[in-house]
């Protein structure tokens, strides 16, 4: 990160590790061992130690068969009881949920995607496991505070079988979830900066388990380097990718069956998305009421240029606009600072009130470090998007307070403590 004056350095660490697929809450620490009772003799307390290692060395050989195991079959066989959702199975030990892909990634040998960039679009689909004691909003890893050193798909969403397929079996697939799950609706998620393939997989499965989506869900994956030194990198790979996504869209719009549309963005995700559609727009004004809903969470975009160049195009192909911001996200706070100027999803200079978009704010909702993955970890935003994709609601029809900005300007807030 050479480019950046050598105090912002330290900013971002503290404010962009992990930003985009936000942090998981920590359980407290376990409290330090304590020494033998006096009336313990030395050997007994090593032959305690000794078998307690040897049990941990048991459970541990007996999750990576059972790992193995998962990866040869999938997972345990549903319940008779199918789930209505053609997304999801469920199991006896924990559910699994079926995701579709298309990524610009490179693929490597064995079948996993990094951050290179690829030379053309690959297409798949994940089955990722969800524990029966998932919460929502959480996407259920491993923690060192429970001495959790590896995945669990009765603990934990790990991904248990993933493939990749030429384009038309992509659609064919698309086509045959619509028709299983008697869904006309199908989203499109673009994950943001410093987040792995996998991790975006597991994110889109979350969003996919917590609202009950029986339609298709799709994550684009663009080459995010998954690092905080890779921020530069990114900025240049979602620039980079802008063509492939809406390339990606376009075919999308025009073959997957699907007649309602819902585009999702998180932070700098937006950046690519926004663009690509804004292009599309002016492209093939045919497009014009294709995609029902553009939602922008979070976003990392400057807010000047949105209003400016971007908001006019989107909202000339698309009247159905909804931008989550907060006043508490330091992640947008740092990209401010590194930017010089005010990000679209950062609300603490201002609330962005853009025409043709309804603008929620969020603040006050996420109690993790960062305050940035609130679309996704947020019980009342998850809710709030549910209402908006699921039931076809708009602000003044989810229970959400209007706010005036001027004379003309409004737009709408969480009520953090409602009225019962």
């Amino acid at each position: 990160m050479r480019w950046l004056p050598r105090a912002f350095v330290p900013l971002l660490a503290a404010v962009l590790v992990g930003a985009q697929v936000g942090c998981s809450h920590l359980a407290p620490v376990p409290a330090p061992m304590t020494s033998p009772p006096p009336e313990v003799s030395e050997h007994e307390a090593n032959e305690a130690a000794r078998a307690e290692v040897e049990a941990r060395a048991r459970a541990e050989a007996e999750r990576a068969q059972r790992r193995e195991s998962f990866a040869r079959t999938g997972a345990p066989r549903p319940t008779p009881a199918a789930s209505r959702n053609p997304n999801v199975a469920r199991g006896f030990e924990f559910d699994q949920v079926r995701v579709f892909f298309a990524t610009d990634r490179k693929e490597s040998a064995i079948g996993e995607f990094g951050g290179d960039r690829g030379a053309a679009i690959t297409y798949g689909s994940l089955f990722i496991s969800v524990p029966r004691g998932h919460q929502i909003g959480a996407t259920d890893r491993p923690s060192m505070w429970r001495l959790e050193f590896s995945e669990d798909p009765r603990k934990h969403m790990v991904i248990v079988r993933r493939s990749t397929f030429p384009r038309d079996d992509f659609i064919a697939d698309i086509r045959e979830t619509l028709a299983r799950g008697g869904s006309e609706a199908s989203f499109v998620f673009v994950h943001g900066y410093n987040v792995a393939f996998d991790d975006a997989a597991r994110r889109t499965a979350q969003i996919t388990y917590d609202l009950d989506f029986q339609g298709a869900p799709v994550f684009y994956s663009w080459p995010s380097q998954a690092s905080l030194e890779g921020y530069t990198v990114d900025e240049a790979n979602v620039e980079w990718c802008t063509l492939n996504l809406k390339n990606f869209l376009l075919d999308y719009a025009q073959n997957c069956g699907a007649k309602d549309i819902y585009l999702i963005a998180h932070s700098m995700g937006n950046r690519a998305l926004t663009r690509a559609v804004a292009a599309l727009f002016t492209e093939h004004p045919e497009l014009k009421g294709r995609f029902k809903e553009i939602i922008l969470t979070a976003p990392d975009i400057d807010a000047d240029v949105f209003k400016r160049e971007i908001a006019p195009k989107l909202a000339a192909g698309c009247d159905k606009i909804t931008l989550y911001v907060s006043d508490g996200d330091k992640a947008l706070l740092a990209s401010k600072k590194v930017h010089g100027y005010p990000r679209l999803g950062d609300a603490a200079t201002g609330i962005a009130v853009v025409p043709g978009v309804e603008t929620v704010d969020a603040s006050g909702l996420d109690t993790s470090f960062l305050e940035h993955s609130y679309f996704a970890e947020s019980g009342s935003v998850l809710k709030d998007i549910r209402r908006l994709v699921l039931e076809g609601l708009r602000a003044a029809q989810r229970g959400l307070t209007e706010k005036q900005v001027g004379a003309d300007g409004r737009y709408w807030k969480f009520e953090l403590n409602p009225v019962p």
